[in-house]
């Protein structure tokens, strides 16, 4: 449903509360109180045929006896009354509800049919929008709405704070309160039976009240909405997640190791991660992050400068930040010079700088200045400790003029109580990120170098066709439906590794043997020396029963080291199914590094890959980290350098660096086989053994179940990979033309496109005129969700070798994809060529394919030429408001 009829529910102009109530405890009478001392401008209907008035208002007797529909209704009235009491509204035209009451989830009517699919059911005919049930309500503190069970109010502000927990509600009103911290909207989402975090997020992203938002997270459970709305918002504007449960019961049934790691929480930091958004652990930390990302400039790089005045604080930040993962400046010989002026006489200073105890407001000035003329430092942290001799706030005074001017980020610690009081407040109206302690600064400067990170990642849009040869992708496919119609759904490691072979994966030989004198023959055809492991679908270490024998150099030794294995397997898993052996050539990297690479299926995110260190050992070094596909080269080094084993895969000492692009094609290629395949459920290469000349597959397993074909085979991934099916070549004007959909990348020739078009074509386009693109504007034009709308844009390489772009088709369907609405620009200079038909065209066929009922657009009258085109394709073209005209296809 999106962000359709949510302005009723977080904007009313009207409120109805029915079950609205006298007794004192009761909801009815705490939402009256809260509606009452609000201070809600508009009108306010109590209902309860139990009463004539209430604080002195009217009482009506039911919904149906109001006097004219409310925006919004709130409902404290039993479960069983609810679906009547939602029908009755949606008749009379309210389009919005939130439902206090509790008890709906396992209630069911006079008939035996669940309330709460039955409430659902009355709301569907008239698309109105429930928040709850046993919701705690929402504040919108700038209209004066208090429309909660909460026992205070909330400060106006541009936080809006999402819950599913309404017991967190007064806690974090309480704290906001004493802290100064107003609120947009304060939401408890309840059961989340209709409005949930993604359509409340959907519908924060483009609220104009809204500078940030804030999330208390349980529970997920509709994955590829969420992350929709999550990476709309975050384009937006900063959205911070503290999610409950990092330490849980994390039960699951497993065959590989991969399966295993995967724990759900890593699942969820991943796509918090890919969402572009930040993950606190406290709501101390929550708060504490919006404050330093709402005065937080563009970070181009993480190397913090340190200045104090005096060695302890600046050691203090020095180490937070070492411990935190950060990075240090190094600043340059000249800076160090300069720096060493202006103190006494002594050895060079290094990062942290120290001014000395005496040090005055001037030579924090100079000394700032030094710093951000720095090449080598990226932001730079000033720590104050009160002295006799010098005013805190004198100093904020010298520095604030620098801070305000700097492109780059000056945060400032500010040690102690009243006596600094002052200079924090000159700091932070000088847009300073300001903290009380060394450590609390550090956390904040590491809190925006992840939130850049995190925000990087947006700008990453993965193609969902692999560059894997077709026919490698039959082959695979052929293997994976050969292996589920003979029943089997753990493939074994020469299984597994054929369908690794279709995708282009290094592999050391292997055959498998269904016995002793096949082992010995396979042994002969690949050449020894040779390693033979035994197969059973029951044992997930092949080493913890002896079922590995290594270095064989002849027929004997395998012969012997066959029979003993199984002999072994026998003794230590009499329970433990026998199914042959596995003969691999020895692959002797005396240097190589044992890594795992696999794939794992997460009960609400869908498949995710996991890569780390491998070896027998892989449970207890536990240095893995997962990401959700569709990966690229950039986010699957995202990915590798999240572990540690990552520094070792660098080289050290006398041992070369590993093959690192041969690494990241292992992992791209897997999260390509699991988004091409969806019947892979899991897949464990432990080990990849890596080294200077590249990445080859020792052990291989996989997993299989049978897919849902009623589904499509990227509804699975909770991110939509970027469409390259629907790119498409043209000839156009004696040349090729490419259509394709935009991607973040396009963002530089989006802006030439914009420079190139005439005011008028501006106008038409936007409907007013407009000089220059805002970032968030050209986010918002390039940076799309393909799950939810398409921009195709036109473009050939330019007189420079840049590809330009020549003209955008942009669609937008409605949450039930009935109508889509259009609109197509041409750069002014390519008008009349036929570019605006060819795009019209390609977004009809688009709509059509999706099954997309109309496409509707508007357009000034005096935009004959687009309106002459619509006619020529079979629009429909009337009159609409405000003189504009309004554009209609039928398509289905």
């Amino acid at each position: 449903m999106s962000t359709r009829n949510l302005r009723s529910l977080f904007a009313p102009r009207s409120v109805a509360l029915v079950g609205a109530s006298a007794r004192p405890g009761s909801l009815g009478a705490t939402v009256l109180a809260n509606l009452a001392a609000g201070g809600f401008k508009g009108p306010v209907y109590p209902v309860n045929p139990k009463y004539t008035e209430l604080h002195g208002q009217p009482v009506y007797a039911s919904v149906a006896e109001l006097p004219a529909a409310p925006d919004l209704a709130i409902i404290c009235t039993p479960a069983a009354t609810i679906p009547a009491i939602i029908r009755q509204l949606g008749e009379k035209g309210t389009r919005a509800a939130i439902v206090l009451s509790a008890g709906l989830a396992g209630a069911r009517d006079e008939r035996g049919r669940p309330v709460k699919q039955a409430m659902l059911d009355a709301a569907h005919p008239y698309l109105l929008r429930i928040l709850g049930a046993n919701s705690a309500g929402l504040l919108s503190p700038a209209l004066g709405l208090n429309a909660s069970v909460a026992h205070s109010g909330a400060l106006p502000g541009r936080i809006a704070f999402v819950s599913q927990s309404g017991a967190l509600m007064t806690g974090v009103l309480d704290r906001a309160r004493s802290r100064g911290i107003g609120f947009s909207h304060f939401i408890a989402l309840g059961d989340s039976s209709d409005v949930d975090l993604g359509d409340v997020l959907d519908y924060l992203a483009s609220d104009g009240a809204t500078g940030s938002i804030l999330l208390y997270v349980e529970n997920l459970r509709h994955a590829r909405k969420f992350m929709s709305a999550a990476r709309a918002a975050a384009r937006s504007k900063p959205t911070l997640v503290l999610k409950a449960g990092r330490v849980g019961n994390d039960v699951r049934a497993a065959a590989s190791e991969t399966g295993l790691l995967a724990a759900t929480d890593d699942v969820f930091d991943a796509a918090i991660r890919r969402a572009g958004m930040l993950r606190v652990d406290t709501t101390e930390e929550l708060f504490a992050a919006v404050e330093t990302l709402a005065h937080a400039r563009a970070l181009y790089g993480e190397r913090l400068a340190i200045v104090s005045n005096g060695a302890g604080p600046g050691v203090l930040a020095l180490d937070a930040l070492v411990r935190g993962g950060g990075t240090a400046a190094q600043l340059s010989p000249e800076s160090l010079e300069r720096l060493a002026a202006l103190l006494p006489a002594g050895p060079p200073r290094a990062n942290p700088v120290n001014l000395l105890g005496d040090a005055e407001p001037e030579r924090y000035r100079q000394a700032l200045e030094i710093l951000l003329q720095d090449k080598g430092a990226d932001a730079v942290l000033v720590v104050h400790s009160p002295t006799a001799t010098v005013d805190p706030a004198d100093i904020a005074r010298a520095i604030a003029p620098l801070a305000r001017a700097a492109s780059r980020n000056v945060l400032a610690c500010w040690l102690g109580g009243d006596s600094v009081a002052a200079a924090r407040e000159i700091a932070s109206g000088a847009g300073m990120p300001t903290f009380d302690t060394p450590e609390d600064a550090v956390a904040g400067f590491l809190q925006i170098v992840h939130y850049r990170q995190n925000q990087n990642l947006l700008m990453q849009v993965p193609p969902s066709i692999s560059s894997t040869l077709a026919s490698g992708r039959a082959t695979a496919r052929a293997l994976v439906r050969e292996a589920l119609a003979a029943g089997r759904h753990l493939l074994s490691d020469p299984e597994t590794k054929a369908i690794l072979r279709a995708y282009g994966m290094a592999l050391v030989e292997t055959r498998q043997a269904a016995d002793v004198e096949d082992a010995v023959a396979a042994a002969r055809s690949i050449g020894f020396p040779v390693a033979v492991k035994i197969l059973s679908p029951d044992v997930m270490h092949k080493s913890d029963v002896g079922g590995v024998a290594l270095d064989l150099d002849s027929e004997q030794a395998v012969r012997a080291a066959a029979g003993r294995v199984r002999r072994q397997l026998a003794e230590l898993r009499p329970d433990a199914r026998f199914e042959g052996y596995s003969v691999q050539a020895m692959a002797r990297r005396p240097e190589g590094h044992e890594l795992i690479l696999g794939a794992a299926t997460d009960l609400v995110f869908g498949p995710v890959i996991l890569f780390g260190q491998g070896g027998i050992a892989v449970e207890v070094t536990d240095d893995h980290a997962v990401a959700l596909p569709p990966l690229n080269a950039v986010l699957a080094r995202e990915l590798v350098d999240r572990t540690r084993v990552a520094r070792l895969l660098a080289g050290y000492r006398n041992r070369p660096a590993a093959d690192m692009n041969a690494i990241l094609a292992a992992v791209v290629q897997v999260a390509r086989l699991v988004a091409d395949i969806p019947e892979i459920v899991e897949l464990d290469i432990n080990p990849l053994i890596a080294d200077a000349s590249g990445a080859v597959v020792l052990d291989a397993r996989m997993r299989l179940a049978l897919a849902d074909r009623s589904a499509s085979t990227l509804d699975r991934l909770a991110i939509r990979p970027y469409p390259r099916e629907l790119e498409q070549t043209i000839p156009w004007q004696g040349g090729a033309l490419l259509l394709r959909p935009v991607r973040p990348e396009d963002g530089p020739a989006h802006l030439r496109f914009f420079d190139a078009l005439t005011p008028d074509d501006i106008r038409y386009r936007m409907f007013v005129r407009i000089r220059e693109l805002q970032p968030s504007q050209l986010a918002r034009f390039t940076q799309i969700d393909y799950d939810r709308e398409m921009a195709f844009i036109a473009t050939r390489p330019g007189p420079d070798g840049q590809a330009e772009t020549l003209g955008v088709g942009r669609v937008v369907a409605d949450p039930d994809n009935t109508s889509a609405e259009f609109a197509v620009t041409v750069r002014s200079d390519l008008k009349g060529m036929g570019l605006g038909r060819i795009l019209m065209e390609k977004l009809i066929a688009y709509c059509r394919a999706r099954g997309t009922r109309e496409i509707v657009g508007e357009v000034l009258p005096q935009n004959s030429r687009m309106i002459g085109l619509v006619k020529k394709l079979g629009f429909e073209v009337t009159p609409g408001e405000e003189g504009v005209r309004k554009l209609r296809l039928v398509l289905q």
